[in-house]
C-alpha cells in the first residue's frame, strides 16, 4: 500500500474553532491519520499534516478544502504570511514505495474534483506543474489575492490550470502540487526591525545567491516583537537545518542582531535533528543504529539484530567513502557506480538550472531539470539495492552450503539472488546511458559557460555505465556456471556497454 503526506495550508490561524473544525473534517475519513496542526496568529495561518493512502486522502483534504471555502473570507484575511487563497497550498508528498509521480497523480485528482465540486480554481506546482516557472510557488502566489484577482482575466500567464479565468470570489485560488519532504523552519533575532529579518532572508534563500533549496522571507511577529526569518528548507540533505541557522545568525550579526530562539512549524525527518546533533556535538563517526528509540522499535518488530540500515541518500559523503574503504563486502562496485551516477545526474541539473534565468527554464530544460533530479533520488536507491542483492548472493550461497548435496530449491535460491545482483546493476548503468543521451539532446540550450560542469557530469555518469556493467558481467559469468540462461541479459548488457 502506498501512502503519503499531505500539508494543506488555510489562511486562518486566529480562530481556534474554525481550525480545529478543519483538522474533525480529516479525521473524518477512515484511512486518515491527521499528525499534526499548527497554527501561527501573525501570519494568520493553519499547517495541518495528515497522512494516508491515496483515494481517502484526496477525499480527507476535499472535505477540509470545502469547509475552509465556505468558512474564510479573503476579503477580510489579514496576516504576514503571502497568501491567495482560503486554502492556500495543499502539497503531496510520497512516502515509503510510493513516488514522485505517483504524488503527481493524486495531485492531478484533487485538482479535477476542487474546480469540479468546489468551483476553485487551481494551479497546478512543484512537480506537478504544467508549465516550467510554476514550479515555484513563490512565483505561482505572486501578487497575492488581489494581485492574482485583478489580473486573472487578462493576463495569460495569471490563468488557472484548471477553472475559469476568475477567483472564487472569496476563497481566492489553489495552488495544488507535489513535492519532496519540506521542513518549515523559522528563526526569531533579538531585535523587532523587521528591515533587519528580511536583509537576511535574501542572503540566505536560494533565489538571491544564499543557499541551496532554501526559501526565505522577514516578518514582523508583532505579537512577540520580534523579527523573524521564515525558511522552507525544500531539500534538507542539500541544506540542512543547522547550516540554515549559522547563516541567519551569521548574516544577522552583521547588523548588530542575534538569534533568541528558533522554531519548527509542522513535521520534521528525525534524520533532520540527528544531522544537528553531529553537527553540534561533533559526532563525526557517530552510527545512528546505536539510538536507543531506533533499537526499541526494531526489537518490537522482530528485527532487533538488523535494526533498518541508514540509506545511502541519508549518508555524508564522507561517511560513504569510510564505508566503501571498509574491509566489508558492501558497499562495493555496485554501489559506488550508483553514486557516481547520482552525482553526475547532481552536476548536470545544476548545469541545467544556469542556463536559463531562474524560475524561467524553457519547457524542455525544465522536463530534464525534473528527470535530471528523480535520477538522483534512484541512483541512490540503487546504491543501496546493489549492496542487498549481494547480501541476497552471499545467503543464498552460505544457505545452499548448508543444505543437502543436490538440494534443487537452494539452487534455485542462488541462482535468482545472483539474477538480481545482476540485474541492478543493469539498471544503474542503463539509467546512466540514458542520462549521458538527454545531456546530449539539450547540449545546444546548455549555457557555454557550465560546459566544464557539462563534461564532468557527463564523465561521471560514464563512469556509472562502466563499473556497473563490469559487475553485470562477473555476475552473468556466476550465472552460466550455475547453468542459467542469460543470454537476454547479456543483449541488454551489450547495449549499455557501447560508450554514451
Amino acid at each position: 500500500m502506498k501512502r503519503y503526506e499531505c500539508v494543506p495550508n488555510f489562511s486562518e490561524g486566529r480562530d481556534s474553532v474554525l481550525v480545529n473544525a478543519l483538522a474533525d473534517a480529516g479525521r473524518g475519513v477512515p484511512g486518515v491519520t491527521v499528525l499534526d496542526v499548527e497554527s501561527n496568529a501573525d501570519h494568520n495561518r493553519s499547517v495541518i499534516s495528515l497522512v494516508g493512502e491515496g483515494e481517502p486522502l484526496v477525499e480527507a483534504v476535499l472535505r477540509m478544502m470545502r469547509l475552509a471555502v465556505e468558512r474564510i473570507d479573503l476579503r477580510r484575511h489579514v496576516g504576514e504570511h503571502p497568501r491567495m487563497g482560503a486554502v492556500d497550498v495543499v502539497p503531496f508528498v510520497p512516502l515509503g514505495e510510493a513516488t514522485e509521480a505517483d504524488a503527481v497523480a493524486l495531485a492531478e485528482r484533487l485538482a479535477e474534483r476542487t474546480w469540479a465540486e468546489l468551483q476553485l480554481p487551481v494551479y497546478l506546482y512543484g512537480s506537478a506543474a504544467r508549465r516550467p516557472e510554476r514550479r515555484d510557488l513563490a512565483y505561482v502566489r505572486r501578487g497575492q489575492f488581489e494581485g492574482i484577482r485583478d489580473s486573472i482575466a487578462t493576463d495569460p500567464d495569471r490563468a488557472p490550470d484548471l477553472g475559469e479565468k476568475a477567483v472564487h470570489p472569496t476563497a481566492g485560488i489553489v495552488a495544488i502540487g507535489a513535492r519532496p519532504v519540506l521542513i518549515a523552519y523559522n528563526a526569531y533575532l533579538t531585535t523587532g526591525d523587521v528591515a533587519i529579518a528580511k536583509k537576511v532572508a535574501h542572503a540566505v534563500r536560494a533565489r538571491d545567491g544564499g543557499l541551496a533549496e532554501v526559501k526565505a522571507l522577514g516578518f514582523d511577529i508583532k505579537e512577540r516583537q520580534r523579527a523573524q526569518v521564515s525558511m522552507n528548507l525544500t531539500d534538507y540533505r542539500r541544506t540542512p537545518v543547522h547550516r540554515a541557522l549559522e547563516a541567519v545568525r551569521r548574516e544577522a550579526a552583521r547588523f548588530g542582531a542575534g538569534v533568541e530562539e528558533s522554531e519548527i512549524v509542522g513535521l520534521v525527518p528525525e534524520d533532520a535533528l540527528f544531522d544537528a546533533a553531529e553537527y553540534y556535538l561533533q559526532l563525526n563517526r557517530f552510527d545512528r543504529a546505536n539510538i536507543l528509540e531506533r533499537k526499541v522499535r526494531a526489537a518490537a518488530t522482530g528485527r532487533a539484530a538488523s535494526p533498518a540500515p541508514v540509506t545511502t541518500a541519508e549518508r555524508r559523503i564522507v561517511e560513504f567513502a569510510d564505508l566503501l574503504a571498509a574491509r566489508t563486502p558492501t558497499p562495493g562496485g555496485g554501489s559506488a557506480a550508483a553514486v557516481a551516477g547520482a552525482l553526475g545526474a547532481s552536476l548536470a541539473a545544476m548545469v541545467v538550472a544556469y542556463s536559463a534565468p531562474a524560475g524561467a527554464l524553457p519547457e524542455r530544460l525544465a522536463r530534464a531539470d525534473a528527470e535530471l533530479r528523480d535520477a538522483t533520488r534512484r541512483f541512490l536507491e540503487l546504491a543501496d539495492e546493489d549492496a542487498a542483492a549481494y547480501d541476497a548472493v552471499r545467503a543464498a550461497r552460505r544457505a545452499a552450503k548448508a543444505a543437502p548435496s543436490g538440494d534443487a530449491a537452494a539452487a534455485a535460491r542462488t541462482a535468482d539472488a545472483t539474477r538480481g545482483a545482476a540485474e541492478v546493476p543493469l539498471r544503474t548503468a542503463q539509467l546512466a546511458r540514458r542520462l549521458q543521451a538527454l545531456l546530449e539532446e539539450i547540449r545546444p540550450q546548455l549555457k557555454a559557460t557550465v560546459d566544464s560542469d557539462r563534461v564532468s557530469a557527463r564523465a561521471l555518469l560514464e563512469a556509472a555505465a562502466v563499473g556497473a556493467a563490469a559487475n553485470v558481467a562477473i555476475n552473468l559469468g556466476d550465472l552460466d556456471g550455475q547453468g542459467v540462461d542469460t543470454a537476454g541479459l547479456r543483449r541488454e548488457l551489450d547495449a549499455v556497454q557501447r560508450p554514451g
